[in-house]
């Protein structure tokens, strides 16, 4: 370790994170044309400064400094006087350098009006703003139902990219505000390195074609094998009939959404019970609600395994409530009573404040019987 590396480590300083991919050498391809121009000033010079050095006997730094001024044709004059073959030598600079500075221009501007290095540079200094991103989600496909996740992903302050491989993307971007976006297309491993999809929790894909949704679906199960990534991504996609819904589960999709479905429960509920047709928007979707509904999983080696739900004492402690406790084998008790048995590996379904609900996760991840429990 070199002694900038130590100061860095001593100050805790933390070089930023990169993409996986590199646009500089793409850039670069475009770049390609200028090389003849680039090319032809140095020999221009080359030979200017030999010429003058030859014909007029200039010494070498007024040799270069005299083609200088001549190439790029900016009439300072002469700086020494000049023999006739030099006043003909120099006519012939003058019209080389306006020949080679007219080609480049030329160049230039084709380049810039294709926008394309623009382009370039726009996105590689988005891939360095998803570089830094960690535990986000890839929301595929721009469409009315990523319009409203991308509002409560936002709302819950978690980090999202959007990708669509339409060039109408950067106009949705910017009326649709999406901090980090992608004109790409989903399914391609490519597009997957420049999403930073090795450090995120999980995509999510709601295309309106079906096969759409399957390729991406397959594409992301096989990009885990090749890069041999240590957890599974969670993986949500949408899918019309119940058919459908099966099939994108079995390709590996954690949890497919039916909008049929869905509809239909909520159609059903209002009619049979319109008085609580606002009730779960009100709990689970209003941003201002302070309480919450969550599933929490104990572990293996929880101290809280093979004890009563009343021995716990997790409601004193951190002023939650378990509604709901889903066993191993899938067996859902609701409401359950305080003589209940905590099994390994069972979920509890717990109501309560966020931060409440956090303080449970934590007692219930613990080896040990915590303090808290002397003093209830």
């Amino acid at each position: 370790m070199n002694l900038l590396q130590r100061i860095r480590f001593f100050l805790h300083w933390e070089s930023p994170p990169k993409p996986e991919v590199k646009l500089l050498p793409e850039l670069y391809s475009h770049l390609k044309p200028f090389r003849l121009p680039a090319i032809l000033t140095i020999m221009i010079m080359l030979v200017g400064t030999v010429g003058y050095v030859l014909i007029d006997n200039f010494t070498l730094m007024d040799a270069f400094y005299q083609t200088g001024i001549t190439f790029t044709t900016v009439g300072f004059g002469e700086i020494a006087p000049i023999s006739n073959a030099g006043r003909i030598f120099t006519i012939i600079l003058v019209i080389a350098g306006f020949a080679i500075f007219s080609s480049a221009i030329g160049i230039l501007v084709g380049e810039l009006s294709r926008g394309t290095i623009f382009t370039i540079l726009k996105e590689r200094k988005m891939l360095y703003k998803i570089a830094r991103l960690k535990q986000h989600f890839v929301v595929c496909y721009h469409n009315d139902y990523t319009l409203e996740v991308t509002k409560q992903l936002k709302n819950n302050h978690i980090p999202f990219v959007v990708v669509d491989p339409r060039p109408q993307i950067d106009e949705w971007a910017v009326e649709y505000n999406y901090p980090q976006y992608l004109k790409a297309e989903p399914h391609a491993e490519l597009s997957m390195l420049k999403v930073n999809l090795s450090s995120a929790k999980g995509l999510i894909t709601l295309s309106d074609s079906m096969a759409d949704n399957i390729a991406l679906i397959a594409s992301v199960r096989l990009f885990e094998k090749e890069h041999f990534l240590p957890k599974p991504y969670y993986i949500i996609s949408a899918a019309e009939s119940m058919g459908d819904v099966e099939k994108l589960k079995k390709l590996g999709a954690d949890t497919v959404v039916s909008p049929t479905k869905l509809t239909a429960q909520r159609v059903s509920a209002v009619a049979t019970r319109p008085d609580m047709q606002n009730l779960l928007e009100e709990f689970l979707y209003k941003s201002d609600n302070p309480l919450d509904m969550e599933e929490v999983q104990v572990p293996k080696y929880s101290w809280a395994v093979l004890k009563r739900l009343k021995e716990t004492h997790i409601r004193q402690i951190t002023n939650t409530s378990v509604i709901g406790i889903t066993k191993k084998d899938g067996k859902f008790i609701t409401m359950p009573k305080g003589d209940v048995l905590i099994t390994s590996e069972c979920r509890l379904l717990i109501i309560g404040k966020q931060s409440d609900i956090n303080t449970t996760k934590e007692l219930l991840r613990r080896r040990e019987k915590p303090r808290e429990m002397r003093f209830v």
